[in-house]
């Protein structure tokens, strides 16, 4: 028993070491700049403010299971970008226009702090940055740095969240089938997943194979991810507005929660057979899937 507390607590201890230096990482990516520059205040605030960095540490503990050393020379940055990505995603989902959302991760989204037109640009500078970052990471080939941009360069486009935030937003409200639906989960989450691993097997140097397995992973885990945040929507305590979904077109007003719940563990007992046949030699990933979904799912306990 004591052997597995402490086994836990090690674990615990790795991962919150790793949000640590993710953390101080990004703030030195992204330096403070005088005060009257608010695009650069709502690029900190957009992208500092607590948040779960699911995607970042995925792509860290990805890598370790892989093979990559924890201190590898880039892979933090490369994580960073991922996370700049995903921040600006979230900055531009938000506003008026799209999902008109107050809340995010607890405090006031960027367009109700900084007005519409400065979280535009502050999320346009976001992704411009992350981009940057990625070409000018230390420690990583050209060879490695290209892939790794040719990857978040389709996951934040046309074939990916643009592209699921569109179709949410022009279909979103209207009957669609399920595959619409699943298809659009796919684009507004599973993508950038994808990219995430993706990045973390370039930095490795793995087969192709391999890479073709962590695609599969990250298609379930974006499925499962989604679900999760459609269950959530009517509850209290998550960070974001209420009930955003209503009248909304999810697999959850379509099939029923229960229904919802029994897909979500089909996605996750999928995604582990994946992700086990991708990472033979190494648990850190598993773990960190394993002990999120574990305490998101006790919510509706």
């Amino acid at each position: 028993m004591n052997a597995n507390v402490d086994t836990f607590s090690s674990y615990e201890n790795e991962v919150q070491a790793l949000r640590e230096a993710l953390q101080n990482r990004l703030a030195q990516l992204l330096p403070e700049s005088h005060e009257h520059d608010l695009v650069c205040e709502a690029m900190r605030e957009g992208t500092l403010a607590p948040g779960k960095r699911i995607r970042p540490l995925l792509l860290m503990l990805a890598a370790q299971d892989l093979g990559c050393e924890p201190d590898k020379p880039g892979l933090l940055d490369l994580a960073c970008a991922v996370e700049m990505i995903h921040a600006a995603s979230l900055i531009l989902d938000d506003i008026p226009s799209m999902d008109n959302a107050l809340l995010r991760r607890g405090r006031p989204t960027i367009h109700r702090q900084f007005g519409e037109n400065v979280a535009i640009l502050a999320a346009v500078a976001l992704l411009s940055r992350a981009f940057g970052v990625v070409a000018t990471a230390d420690g990583l080939s050209d060879t490695c740095k290209t892939q790794a941009v040719a990857e978040l360069s389709t996951a934040a486009g046309l074939q990916g969240l643009v592209q699921g935030q569109f179709r949410d937003l022009s279909e979103g409200s209207s009957a669609r089938s399920a595959e619409a639906i699943i298809t659009t989960n796919t684009l507004k989450t599973g993508v950038l997943f994808d990219a995430t691993l993706q990045m973390a097997a370039i930095a490795a140097g793995t087969s192709p194979e391999i890479r073709h397995s962590l695609r599969c992973f990250a298609q379930d885990l974006g499925q499962a991810f989604q679900l999760l945040d459609d269950l959530s929507d009517g509850l209290s305590g998550t960070g974001k507005d209420i009930n955003k979904d209503s009248g909304k077109s999810t697999l959850v007003a379509m099939l029923g929660t229960q229904a919802v719940r029994q897909r979500l563990q089909e996605h996750l007992h999928s995604a582990d057979e994946h992700l086990s046949s991708a990472c033979a030699q190494g648990a850190a990933t598993r773990r960190f899937m394993h002990t999120w979904f574990d305490k998101q799912l006790a919510m509706f306990s």
